[in-house]
């Protein structure tokens, strides 16, 4: 009996004291969306693609196997852009996104491994990166440096998981849209 309740003690201890980074690396939205998108880009044989977003049209820039560059923003000439996703010019239109947009309204992503946004780096590895008008985020688990606190860093991780979400989300949807 003293055995059995050691046991339930350890692991009520470890599911309360789990870390809130470990979490997030495991419930992280843009994950699943970029194992997609990225199997749905090495099936096509593409290594961009571009779509219209509910405000605004998203490209991606897609290096298999190591790294997924995906930007988002408003555009200056929506007709221009229109017209290169119907030719299917989505590497000049990923280029136009990265360079001639709004800047309020732009965030782009390094996502390193093309596996979605992680919480913090894993064994020393490079970390994803997510850049807007409001500054760059590194994800690198470090809140110290970054100077802020650990709930902040977090709710900041979760905003722009979902945000990657909503991105990759689009770009899936225009890859399994029929030509």
């Amino acid at each position: 009996m003293n055995a059995f309740r050691a046991l339930a003690v350890v692991t009520l201890a470890s599911v309360l004291f789990t870390p809130v980074l470990a979490r997030a690396q495991q419930s992280s939205k843009s994950a699943p969306l970029a194992a997609e998108l990225a199997k749905l880009l090495d099936d096509a044989k593409l290594d961009s693609i571009a779509a219209k977003a509910e405000d605004g049209y998203v490209g991606a820039l897609y290096f298999p196997g190591t790294q997924l560059l995906v930007v988002k923003a408003k555009y200056s000439v929506p007709a221009r852009m229109d017209a290169m996703l119907t030719q299917k010019a989505y590497r000049d239109a990923y280029i136009d996104l990265n360079s001639a947009t709004d800047p309020k309204s732009k965030i782009f992503i390094s996502d390193l491994g093309a596996n979605g946004l992680r919480a913090k780096r894993e064994n020393s590895q490079a970390y994803d990166e997510v850049d807007t008008v409001k500054g760059n985020f590194h994800l690198d688990g470090d809140w110290d440096k970054a100077k802020i606190s650990e709930a902040e860093y977090m709710k900041n991780f979760q905003a722009n998981d979902d945000a990657y979400a909503h991105m990759l989300q689009a770009l899936i949807a225009a890859l399994k849209k029929p030509s």
